[in-house]
């Protein structure tokens, strides 16, 4: 087999091509939701850390959202703590919600911060308790009650922006104060629900959703119909005649959420794909899919 090498050349002309990029979003703020295989293999981790790290050294102000529904559900199977569905979504129990708590505010956040800084890189985890950052209400959902499952109802940016100030990345994991309640429950919240809102309220340039599916496809069997760039006010459009269904149809609510608060892009993009991050950001052809305000 011919072997193939990457000549001076090439490697000065990837820099270039990268370098207007770099100019634009200095000192702007990024936010990305972190999660699906990207936080499962070992490889496709170290690639989302190296992206986020080299973000953040170019002069992005970046914000990491993580999920960790996998942790979760291992540690559940480890107690011996069958869980529990309503129509298809997770029923969050007091019980639950202490594990999902340790979870996500303990072990995963802290791993991804160690991750960060071994790759010489400055992070801070916190959790949406932290400085009030994210409070919610119990979530009423058409599917029934879902136990301590909640929906944000106000975003204190004020710790956000003590440390994005410090030089440091914040590692967020989504669990929020609950407003309804007496005692002021825990709360669980949709990570990605969470990045759109927390992208929102630190009026960022992108949100950016790394999921485990290209894009938005025009056809769902038809891998390379991905759509590269949508008008925010072409969504509701996919929507309604089946383009957008299932389960795309919750990240694309994120991306409304966003675009509507004031970001001027959101992304969807493949975290199978190694750095998917800076493939979306830093280059002409992108990989995912963008979608822009309709002003832009």
């Amino acid at each position: 087999m011919k072997e193939f090498t990457i000549g001076n050349e090439d490697r000065a002309r990837v820099l270039i091509q990268a370098l207007p990029y770099i100019q634009k979003f200095m000192g702007k703020t990024i936010v990305v939701k972190y999660g699906g295989n990207a936080m499962i293999n070992h490889d496709l981790k170290a690639a989302v850390i190296q992206d986020v790290v080299l973000m953040a050294c170019v002069g992005i102000r970046t914000v990491l959202v993580h999920g960790g529904g996998p942790e979760i559900e291992h540690m559940l199977k480890k107690i011996g703590k069958e869980s529990r569905f309503v129509n298809g979504l997770r029923y969050t129990d007091e019980e639950t919600m202490e594990i999902v708590q340790m979870v996500l505010a303990g072990k995963v956040n802290k791993d991804i911060v160690s991750l960060i800084q071994q790759a010489g890189g400055q992070a801070l985890g916190i959790c949406g308790l932290d400085g009030g950052l994210l409070q919610a209400r119990k979530l009423q959902s058409p599917a029934g009650d879902l136990g301590l499952v909640g929906e944000i109802s106000a975003v204190k940016t004020a710790v956000l922006d003590d440390v994005l100030s410090r030089g440091y990345i914040p590692v967020i994991s989504t669990v929020a104060q609950g407003v309804d309640n007496a005692a002021g429950q825990t709360l669980n919240i949709n990570a990605d629900t969470a990045a759109a809102q927390i992208a929102a309220a630190l009026g960022a340039e992108k949100l950016m959703l790394m999921t485990d599916v290209r894009g938005i496809l025009r056809d769902v069997n038809d891998p390379d119909s991905l759509l590269q760039e949508i008008k925010r006010s072409e969504l509701d459009r996919l929507i309604k005649e089946g383009t957008v269904s299932k389960g795309m149809i919750p990240k694309v609510d994120c991306c409304r959420v966003a675009l509507d608060a004031g970001v001027k892009k959101a992304h969807i993009i493949d975290g199978r794909i190694p750095h998917a991050l800076l493939l979306e950001l830093f280059t002409d052809e992108g990989i995912g899919t963008q979608v822009v305000a309709d002003g832009n």
